[in-house]
């Protein structure tokens, strides 16, 4: 392989190394959630410094066509790409990953099962059964193929969303599976199908994200989570969470546009009496 391609094929894959490293080692990473589809708002977060994305085609409105422009749009920054499956579906994975993707978000995993099943579909043989094609954007279109057949698996990152009573149940189970990078709550899941309020996040709440930081503390994998403001994000650091998104751009629009609503809304300028012989002078 021509030097060159070499290069190529390592800065393909050295963001998703490079934090896959820092997640198993425990450290700190900052992420944020992509819902709109937008690259102009991909490219921002970029820009912005975090170590991670989520581009979220659960609940966002993103098409493939759209998140490979987002995915260009962070091509020049030190920036992770992680992907919000819909489904475990080795096809979804497959043309996900091969446009060049860092990572997957799984939801709903509930079983180790279900885990490996993850680990199967992302990961090329002989760790997984994922097909490979030449000239896909993940190995350069061809450049530096034999390279990513190489080195894609140590890059891939996998975090599995625990967000039901089952799959808290089985954390320690899904943490144990090679390949299984993180276990990342979904809070809101969780907490619908706990049937508890968010607002109110005590008892098996907060027993159940206890026991997902301690079975991925157990098995050398890490904690991640979804918060809304710096309070959560601080409790969770505290709880041995590490792998943190803090706000989404749908979320960060809605908030400050009314924010700024209602800052005009009550906007009071003290008006200076107008001198009336001034007036009177100017209208001769």
């Amino acid at each position: 392989m021509p030097a060159e391609q070499g290069a190529a094929a390592e800065a393909t894959l050295m963001s998703g190394q490079r934090v896959r490293t820092r997640l198993l080692a425990g450290e700190r990473l900052a992420g944020a959630w992509l819902s709109l589809g937008s690259s102009i708002a991909a490219e921002i977060a970029a820009g912005a410094g975090f170590d991670w994305l989520l581009f979220d085609l659960e609940h966002g409105t993103s098409e493939y066509s759209e998140l490979l422009y987002q995915l260009q749009a962070i091509s020049a920054f030190p920036t992770a790409s992680i992907v919000r499956v819909p489904a475990i579906d080795a096809s979804i994975f497959k043309r996900i990953l091969d446009l060049g993707a860092h990572g997957l978000m799984i939801p709903q995993v509930a079983s180790a099962e279900q885990a490996r099943l993850c680990v199967d579909f992302a990961r090329i043989p002989p760790q997984g059964i994922r097909g490979a094609a030449q000239t896909t954007r993940a190995s350069g279109y061809g450049l530096h193929y034999e390279q990513y057949l190489r080195d894609a698996n140590s890059a891939i990152i996998l975090l599995a969303q625990i967000e039901s009573r089952q799959g808290v149940a089985n954390a320690d189970a899904i943490a144990a599976v090679n390949g299984i990078d993180a276990l990342f709550v979904g809070p809101t899941d969780l907490g619908v199908d706990l049937g508890t309020s968010l607002k109110d996040p005590d008892g098996e709440f907060r027993a159940s994200i206890l026991a997902v930081a301690d079975a991925a503390k157990r098995h050398g994998k890490a904690a991640g989570v979804l918060v809304r403001n710096l309070e959560q994000a601080r409790g969770y650091a505290e709880l041995g969470y590490s792998v943190i998104a803090l706000g989404s751009d749908r979320g960060l629009i809605a908030s400050g546009m009314r924010a700024n609503v209602a800052a005009l809304g009550g906007l009071h300028v003290a008006r200076a009496q107008p001198n009336l012989k001034a007036v009177s002078k100017v209208a001769l």
